[in-house]
């Protein structure tokens, strides 16, 4: 059998040990966006959707799933974060909400999964409250933008 670090001999799923890792300061930011038509576009800018304030709730909801993680992500470990800031720019021309989310710790592990999983929380979040007034939304281009600390290295998204 291969030597796959999440499986045991026997090949069932193992959580990797990494007790014996440095603890550093690590940091990862991801990005995506949903886009949406002109009618949801407005409602969301305007403050106008019937549910409530779209991007406050989905800021919430990134946080959130930046703390959360490791409950949905098999085998992720659990990671006490030093802070999670969520952000949303409005692309009028591109019809988008565009979201970006920045996660720190300080650990023994890397914070790249907990950054997507806000970017990814916060856009599902968006189309929840939104999907009234449409639901032909797009969530996409959910991506790591760098990420610093830990054995890997820093890394820097490349547009390909």
């Amino acid at each position: 059998m291969a030597d796959f670090s999440h499986f045991n001999e026997e090949g069932r799923a193992k959580m990797v040990d990494v007790g014996g890792k440095d603890t550093t300061i690590r940091t990862a930011v991801a990005a995506g966006r949903v886009l949406v038509n002109k009618e949801c576009f407005d409602l969301i800018k305007s403050g106008g959707m019937k549910k409530g304030d779209v991007l406050g709730t989905a800021q919430v909801a990134g946080i959130m799933g930046a703390k959360s993680t490791s409950q949905i992500i098999p085998m992720c470990h659990p990671i006490m974060i030093n802070g999670a800031n969520i952000t949303f720019s409005l692309n009028e021309e591109d019809l988008a909400i565009e979201i970006m989310s920045e996660v720190k710790c300080s650990g023994v592990t890397g914070v790249e999964m907990e950054a997507l999983s806000a970017v990814s929380i916060a856009a599902l979040t968006i189309y929840d409250m939104c999907k009234a007034v449409q639901k032909d939304m797009v969530i996409d281009r959910i991506h790591l933008l760098r990420k610093t600390g830990g054995k890997s290295g820093d890394f820097r998204w490349e547009d390909r």
